[in-house]
């Protein structure tokens, strides 16, 4: 591994995440926006308001984009930074529009999504989300686990860029009632269309509202390596 794929392994141990420029070219961004824009946004697993347009399990429910969010820059990240073993468990295109107001207040991902509800030692509390199953896992898994945004649009101070705060994936449960501002300080995390951010689940983050009437469109994917226990499954699995 060269030096540059060192330094962001150790920013996503160390930091809890990562940003790297470039891993999609300007041709491959506007074919996935092209394939997004084609498709009927009345299915029942998209969500279109005047604030949002989200489509859940995107990989499942628009698969002509998964060559090309999985290029060979993606693969190799993942396969570098990671490991083997690892396939996407959950996957969610977010289109922020240009006059929303949606902010995203602190917090930590704390639930994978399953196939049903069972009473399983170590897994709860458990929510239905758009028709879908939410758990809390044990501990190891959200350690284990890790997310990449893809960004389709340029995300800056003024455009809803995440802000986290840096190595609040080593505190275990981190409640955002809690934070001690006289310790923490959070992160700007401002990121160029086509590139990445890397991040761990336990990594406190939020957004701010657009200032700048500019879209803020992502595809948010989880990934994992962990087997589940008998009676649940993941909902979304690929790879």
């Amino acid at each position: 591994m060269d030096n540059h794929l060192i330094a962001h392994r150790e920013s996503i141990l160390n930091n809890g995440f990562t940003i790297l420029e470039d891993v999609y070219t300007p041709e491959e961004v506007e074919s996935i926006l092209a394939i997004i824009e084609a498709v009927d946004p009345s299915n029942p697993t998209f969500r279109k308001t005047d604030d949002l347009f989200a489509i859940r399990q995107f990989l499942k429910e628009v698969p002509q984009t998964v060559p090309l969010i999985f290029n060979n820059n993606l693969k190799t990240l993942i396969s570098s930074l990671f490991g083997e073993g690892y396939f996407a468990v959950k996957s969610i295109y977010f289109d922020k529009p240009e006059l929303s107001n949606w902010f995203v207040a602190w917090h930590q991902d704390l639930t994978i999504v399953v196939d049903q509800k069972k009473d399983i030692a170590g897994y709860g509390p458990w929510t239905v989300k758009h028709n879908q199953f939410g758990v809390q896992p044990p501990l190891g898994i959200l350690q284990d686990n890790f997310t990449i945004r893809i960004h389709l649009d340029d995300a800056g101070p003024d455009n809803g860029a995440l802000k986290v705060i840096s190595r609040s994936h080593l505190k275990g449960i981190y409640r955002p009632e809690i934070i001690d501002w006289q310790v923490e300080t959070e992160m700007l995390c401002p990121v160029a269309a086509g590139g990445v951010m890397i991040m761990r689940p336990l990594l406190l983050h939020a957004s701010n509202r657009t200032t700048n009437n500019q879209k803020r469109r992502v595809v948010h994917i989880e990934f994992s390596r962990a087997d589940l226990p008998d009676g649940i499954d993941w909902a979304e699995r690929i790879g």
